[in-house]
């Protein structure tokens, strides 16, 4: 598959302009060699919003789902960095998707995302990944370069800033993930799903992202 393992966790939130500059720099300089370091993460992509909200989204993808509700996860989440705590304090808006990758396409991942947030109908998964595996095809248009449906599991999905015991409709959502050369690849890729008539209904938001970074295991010697 294009992505690496069978986990992946997603992140997206906003941040006020006046901690923006100490947000990035903690990102870049702490966060993401943190979270890869963790045994059983293998990559982190970041990115920021071309014409999205959240303004910054996060992937981190690992060897198997599991990873995302093992005991090393769990310690690096109960033991953050007091830069971490200050920063995570900060997030508006949040997005956690913890997540199964059930559909990956393609070959290699791309400079732009789009990602299209869908709310599946109790009962109808089933239904819902053969239809939405009917469009996953990149060879199909134009600077795509390969496409992913995540599965949140809703009780692992939640926001670290948030009431953990709060209601979260959307802890269940899907992520569509569409890797595109640019970001004008993107708008044709993503109204196969919120501009699909079936599709539609189901759609939550839809937005496109540009690639600010990568980092793998094998960078940071992992």
């Amino acid at each position: 598959m294009p992505i690496a393992g069978k986990g992946m966790l997603l992140t997206s939130m906003n941040i006020d302009a006046e901690h923006e500059a100490e947000f990035n720099r903690w990102y870049d300089r702490e966060h993401l060699e943190e979270r890869v370091a963790i045994d059983g993460f293998l990559e982190a992509r970041r990115y920021v919003a071309h014409e999205a909200d959240p303004k910054y989204l996060s992937l981190y993808s690992t060897e198997t789902f599991e990873v995302l509700d093992s005991p090393a996860y769990r310690t690096a989440l109960a033991n953050q960095t007091a830069w971490s705590k200050a920063n995570i304090a900060r997030f508006k808006n949040m997005i956690r998707a913890v997540a199964r990758i059930t559909i990956s396409r393609g070959t290699g991942r791309g400079a732009a995302l789009g990602v299209v947030r869908l709310r599946p109908p109790s009962g109808g998964e089933d239904k819902l990944r053969v239809a939405l595996g009917e469009q996953l095809d990149p060879a199909q248009l134009d600077g795509i370069i390969s496409v992913h449906l995540i599965e949140s599991d809703p009780a692992l999905s939640k926001p670290i800033t948030d009431d953990p015991s709060a209601s979260d409709p959307g802890a269940s959502d899907w992520f569509v993930l569409i890797d595109a050369t640019d970001v004008g690849a993107l708008p044709a890729a993503m109204l196969r799903f919120s501009g699909n008539i079936a599709l539609k209904p189901l759609a939550i938001s839809s937005g496109s992202y540009r690639l600010m970074w990568d980092l793998a295991k094998s960078d940071i010697g992992g």
